[in-house]
């Protein structure tokens, strides 16, 4: 713990404080910026610069938040995905780099000719940030495009970044997965769902993040086997179904789209060489 001389010293460096955290050095740099809303480059460049003690303080209350295991992205309110700067809270899982590979599937899944035509339509459901929708927004703005979502927070994070990232040909709709779609169809039905079982270890090291989000059951693949049964009745003909797991749970997703009477059943690994994502077309 900071001593009160510490904590109330009129001016101290950039050096001091990045070399007196307790958290990896990046993670150090990255919160002092936030702070100072500044770069990191700033940082390294003008490390003998000094701040006063009511930033120097906002500083060390953060770091001392994430030594404690508070995820960096809830630190900062931010977080990269596809590109787009995100906001995130804790009503919303952190987007990953490996659900990128949803947005890359669905791109190629669609051809770049209907793309241009605006006959495309998408849903994205458990949207939760709205990383999904708005990465596919973003690179096909003639896309239309769906995103729904349970959580009203969550909702309202995802609105808040489409709004800020002037994406708005996506329509937000809260409900529970099919339920607010009535009677839509549409060419891709795409989701990255709560997936880890109930029982999993690592649901401790995630437990900043809301458990909805993470865990749907005991079997962790209660959400996907609800998306895999229901998404027939509004995927268009040849739609596709877009779905990420967990690393160990291809076999199974696959013989459920199956045994539902999908084709083309396939399974892609991500940068990490870990079973993904699943697509498959209903006809």
């Amino acid at each position: 713990m900071e001593s009160a001389d510490n904590l109330t010293e009129p001016q101290i460096s950039l050096q001091q404080l990045l070399a007196e955290a307790k958290v990896a050095r990046l993670d150090a740099e990255l919160l002092l910026a936030h702070v100072l809303t500044t770069a990191r480059s700033t940082l390294i460049a003008h490390g003998e610069r000094c701040i006063g003690p009511d930033q120097a303080l906002r500083y060390r209350t953060l770091v001392a938040r994430r030594a404690a295991g508070e995820p960096l992205a809830y630190l900062t309110g931010e977080r990269e995905f596809w590109s787009l700067p995100l906001r995130v809270n804790e009503a919303v899982l952190i987007p990953r780099p490996e659900t990128e590979l949803v947005v890359e599937r669905a791109l190629a899944l669609l051809s770049e000719s209907r793309a241009r035509t605006g006959q495309v339509r998408i849903a994205d459901l458990g949207t939760g940030s709205g990383a999904i929708a708005l990465a596919l927004a973003s690179a096909r703005p003639h896309w239309r495009l769906l995103a729904s979502e349970l959580s009203a927070p969550a909702l309202q994070v995802a609105r808040d970044n489409a709004r800020r990232l002037q994406l708005n040909q996506i329509e937000f709709i809260e409900g529970d997965w099919f339920a607010p779609l009535v009677r839509r169809r549409f060419e891709a039905i795409v989701s990255n769902p709560p997936y880890v079982a109930a029982g999993d270890p690592a649901l401790d090291r995630l437990r900043h993040e809301p458990a909805a989000a993470l865990s749907p059951g005991h079997s962790g693949m209660e959400a996907l086997l609800h998306l895999i049964a229901g998404a027939r009745a509004h995927l268009s003909a040849g739609g596709w179904l877009v779905l990420e797991h967990g690393a160990d749970q291809a076999p199974r997703v696959a013989a459920a789209l199956v045994a539902t009477g999908y084709a083309r059943v396939r399974c892609h690994r991500d940068l990490a060489g870990h079973d993904r994502v699943t697509e498959a077309q209903w006809s």
